[in-house]
């Protein structure tokens, strides 16, 4: 008999830990306590022979320059908005948290600076209409209404990365921008360099994007 309940004791543990999540995942990433210590590693783990930027698709090198930075897809202006901070300057100086979620790779992805300039803390929409002005660029801006349309190659990309740091944080994303996110979610798909990228995070930060594991579980999400 004690054998028997020793081997079901030990099954329960096993199940728990089949279905335990580590404490980094819990909070958010850990590894990176500023967004400067995140930045060498994704220039150099996550991007070491260059790739293509998000907006635009345009090729860029391992050695990048100027003409290409790094977007906060989830911008950091909304998170300063949801910690109640004055500026971003004061949150990094006083906010531990927050810095972690500005080093969070999940929501970095590299862009033009021009295209990134013009994106500012904008939220995602459809704008109707193709008038573009960045060239071959697919990226619509509407400066009465304020919001930006990506190209749709890049659409589930960012919403996968907004659902994450709303997820993972508790960070506000409103009912209007989370319901399109998940039309974007379910229209554009993962494909392999979105996985190749979550891969690499979640070896150099310790964290996934389980939207990008399971697209399917942005379904369950609630917005403001």
């Amino acid at each position: 008999m004690q054998y028997c309940n020793a081997r079901i004791g030990l099954a329960l543990l096993c199940l728990l830990a089949l279905f335990a999540v580590s404490p980094a995942q819990a909070a958010g990433q850990q590894l990176f306590n500023a967004y400067l210590d995140a930045l060498p590693v994704f220039w150099d783990r996550i991007y070491p022979a260059g790739g293509r930027t998000l907006y635009c698709d345009e090729k860029f090198g391992a050695y990048h320059g100027r003409r290409f930075n790094i977007e906060h897809v989830f911008p950091m202006a909304w998170v300063v908005r949801d910690e109640g901070c004055r500026s971003r300057k004061l949150c990094r100086e006083t906010s531990q948290r927050f810095n972690r979620i500005e080093a969070d790779m999940h929501n970095l992805y590299p862009v033009r600076a021009d295209i990134n300039k013009v994106r500012s803390s904008l939220p995602f929409a459809e704008i109707a209409g193709e008038k573009r002005e960045f060239g071959r660029c697919d990226f619509e801006f509407h400066p009465r209404q304020r919001v930006v349309e990506p190209r749709p190659a890049s659409r589930g990309n960012i919403a996968r990365a907004l659902f994450h740091m709303h997820d993972t944080y508790g960070l506000t994303l409103y009912r209007r921008q989370g319901e399109l996110m998940k039309r974007w979610n379910r229209e554009d798909p993962p494909d392999a360099e979105e996985r190749r990228r979550n891969e690499l995070i979640g070896k150099y930060q310790g964290t996934r994007n389980r939207f990008i594991d399971n697209p399917q579980a942005a379904e369950a999400l609630s917005f403001k």
